[in-house]
Formats: structure tokens, C-alpha cells, sequence
């Protein structure tokens, strides 16, 4: 069994639409790995940069079901757990074997800069964990180094997250270009790895190199979580 996981949220939560909603937190990119780790009995803490978060407002339009009811519910594991989301001063990263990067637009802006989250990750994986990362997480990994090497952590490694196709298709492509934000695909570009795309953006696609986990999308949430913990068992094997 793997030791806890850290899912870390964005803390950037500003206007970033055209219709004037807000990015953040992209709701089910916390909630579904969330569930999957809990699912497993493994023990689930929730940190981001400044120790506070805002959701996406356009990921609340899309909630329904049994997603809705956890949201709304706020005294449901998953409000409760993330509600006591920690700064990265407040958590040891020998705790972790998992590191889960959670997304939305509003990790372009600080994820790549997050150098608490960036140092917890990097510890994590120099101890033999696992960093994962869905979506916009992958922003992360723009400055994320592999301390035993000195080296990117991407860097020669498959990668996905969310496609630049995905981007023009949301119509959010020119605000990303006004804001200078790099996307994804940008980012793997950059920092050598190699980018690795699903046959459509919105199908459910996560890849596993190593102890290196990312997936494409808001469905692809699931599947990357469970990639983590086989990926983390596997470390330890």
C-alpha cells in the first residue's frame, strides 16, 4: 500500500473568461483522484501554494450526479478534506508517496512558479514517489527538477495534459496568448519531453512513464489516479 497522497490545488483564482467567470480549482480534477485514493484506503492531504484555492466556475456548471452531492454536501469527506488544505511549510514530503498536481486554467499562472509545491514534488520523487498530474497540471513541470540529476524531470520522458487543439476548441487559446501563458504542449516543447496526445481531446487517456503519471482531461482524472498508485506500488515492489 502506498503511503498518503498530496494533491495540490492552484491558488490562483481570478477572472480568466470571456463571459468574466473565474479560473481555479477544477472541481472533479481534485474530487475524482481524490476518491480513487480514498477508494483504496490510502489517506489524502490537500496543499497549494498560498494554503487557500477558488474553484473554476465553469467546472461547477458541469457537476451533476453524485459529484453535485459531494460538492454541495459539506460535510462529505471530500469538502472536508479539501477545505483543510495545508501551505507546503505544513507538510513533510516523507509522508508522500504520491504527488498529484489537480488542475484548471489557473495552474498556468502559478503552478510554474509554485516553488513549495515545486520542492515537495521534487523531494517526493527523489524519494521514490510518484508525481502525477491531469490536465493544466502538467504547468507544473515547466520548473521541476529532478534533484538527483539536476535535470528537468520531464526532461526525455512521455508526457500528456491538455492539447492545444482542446484550447482552441474552448476559445480560450487567445486569452492564453494575451496572458503569455504557456500551454501544455509548450511546456513538454520546452523542457524535452516527449508530448504524447489522445485521438480525441476529450477521451479519457493517461500515460505512465516511469515514475511519471499525467492525463489529458477532466475525464482522464480517474484513470491517472489509478496509473499513480500502480506506479507508486510498483516503486516500491
Amino acid at each position: 500500500m502506498a503511503k498518503k497522497a498530496l494533491i495540490a490545488l492552484t491558488s490562483y483564482n481570478e477572472v480568466f473568461y470571456r463571459d468574466g467567470a473565474k479560473t481555479g480549482v477544477f472541481v472533479v480534477e481534485a474530487m475524482h483522484p481524490y476518491d480513487a485514493f480514498t477508494g483504496k484506503g490510502i489517506e489524502v492531504d490537500f496543499v497549494s501554494e498560498t494554503g487557500t484555492f477558488g474553484y473554476d466556475e465553469h467546472s461547477l456548471n458541469s457537476l451533476n450526479g453524485e459529484d453535485l452531492k459531494a460538492f454541495e454536501d459539506k460535510s462529505s469527506s471530500f469538502s472536508k478534506g479539501i477545505h483543510a488544505v495545508k501551505k507546503p511549510g505544513e507538510v513533510k514530503a516523507e509522508d508522500y508517496s504520491i504527488f498529484f498536481a489537480s488542475a484548471g486554467h489557473a495552474t498556468l499562472f502559478d503552478y510554474p512558479t509554485a516553488k513549495g509545491l515545486q520542492d515537495l514534488a521534487s523531494k517526493i520523487y527523489q524519494n521514490g514517489g510518484v508525481v502525477a498530474a491531469v490536465c493544466h497540471g502538467p504547468a507544473i513541470f515547466e520548473n521541476l527538477k529532478d534533484l538527483d540529476t539536476g535535470r528537468y524531470l520531464v526532461e526525455g520522458k512521455a508526457i500528456t495534459g491538455f492539447t492545444d487543439i482542446g484550447e482552441v476548441i474552448l476559445k480560450v487559446d487567445d486569452i492564453m496568448r494575451e496572458k503569455n501563458l504557456k500551454s501544455v504542449e509548450d511546456i513538454a516543447k520546452l523542457r524535452g519531453a516527449k508530448y504524447l496526445a489522445p485521438i480525441g481531446p476529450w477521451d479519457d487517456y493517461s500515460i505512465t512513464d516511469g515514475r511519471v503519471v499525467t492525463g489529458v482531461n477532466p475525464a482522464s482524472a480517474h484513470s491517472t489516479a489509478v496509473r499513480a498508485m500502480e506506479a507508486a506500488q510498483g516503486s516500491q515492489a
